[in-house]
């Protein structure tokens, strides 16, 4: 697998430059009076598909030749990484493949057929779907897309710590959420280049270690994933982004679910940010262990507002 470059980074913004604008970065009174901190919120949530992963997408696709975009592209995920897919086929006229595990966010579910994606839910989780999209890969000749074992997919998604780090240079720490891997191993890429002085900390759901683990085993490995938060809904770590994470990442923490909907609640409530529970999850590293940002400049990554009905009843409960 090719290793992405901070060449790659400035080379995916340019491609970028024509579909996307940045997104917002704010800093929130309180929050910082809650956490004792000077939290900078970076907004993915207000891409046109609901989060960062667009970036990736759109990234992979402009840089695919005419024949191979011909034949089109499968792609498995829980939601976001599908969207991307989704949409950037859509924008670059490709035909487009996602599976999804049967039950899937039906929001999201939704916006992928809404793009003109074909949509095949398969499997009870990520893992399985990741096998059965691998199959129609192998039987329609179209491009199998890893969510995160892509170059181009860093690339891109590299591009939200471009604007981040210029948006705020003076930054202590970045807090990312992570399923796969590709935002924080994008994190890595960027300010090993740009910020050597920022800490980059990953955060995953207890109840999904399986990136967390690799990254602390320094081998990817496989764990049971039976989180309620589909962004981080991964059952083994991913080779690149742990390779890259393993260089340059800080700390990987782990929040459990229930910390998260916590989070996810505090941002509706208090700063009228409708999060995903991957696009909470960053924060809630932060309100879970307070004393360790105290006094620093930091950002979180809302990396996703797609959350589901059954998130949104329960946050505004």
């Amino acid at each position: 697998m090719r290793r992405p470059t901070i060449s790659d980074v400035l080379y995916a913004r340019q491609l970028l430059s024509r579909q996307l604008p940045p997104t917002p970065m704010w800093t929130y009174p309180v929050l910082n009076a809650r956490t004792s901190a000077t939290i900078h919120v970076k907004h993915e949530n207000t891409q046109p598909t609901g989060a960062f992963k667009v970036r990736g997408g759109l990234t992979l696709l402009a840089g695919m030749d005419p024949a191979e975009r011909g034949r089109g592209v499968v792609g498995y995920s829980t939601g976001n990484h599908a969207q991307s897919l989704a949409y950037a086929a859509a924008t670059f006229g490709a035909p487009c493949t996602i599976v999804m595990p049967e039950g899937a966010n039906p929001a999201k579910a939704h916006a992928v057929r809404a793009w003109g994606a074909e949509l095949v839910e398969y499997g009870g989780n990520f893992d399985e779907a990741r096998s059965h999209a691998e199959g129609l890969a192998r039987d329609t000749g179209k491009r199998l897309v890893s969510a995160a074992n892509e170059a181009e997919i860093i690339a891109g998604v590299a591009t939200v710590y471009l604007e981040l780090v210029e948006q705020e240079p003076e930054l202590d720490v970045v807090l990312v959420p992570v399923g796969g891997g590709s935002g924080a191993a994008a994190a890595c890429l960027v300010t090993a280049a740009l910020a050597p002085g920022c800490e980059i900390v990953g955060v995953q759901s207890s109840a999904a270690p399986a990136a967390h683990d690799s990254w602390h085993a320094s081998e990817c490995v496989t764990r049971t994933n039976h989180t309620a938060v589909d962004g981080l809904a991964t059952g083994s770590g991913f080779e690149l982004t742990q390779s890259i994470m393993r260089e340059r990442l800080t700390d990987f923490v782990l929040v459990d679910d229930d910390a998260i909907a916590a989070a996810q609640r505090v941002m509706m409530h208090e700063i009228h940010t409708l999060a995903e529970g991957a696009g909470a999850a960053a924060l809630a590293a932060v309100l879970a262990d307070p004393s360790r940002f105290a006094g620093r400049r930091v950002a979180v990554v809302c990396s996703g507002g797609n959350a589901s009905e059954r998130e949104i009843r329960a946050c505004a409960g």
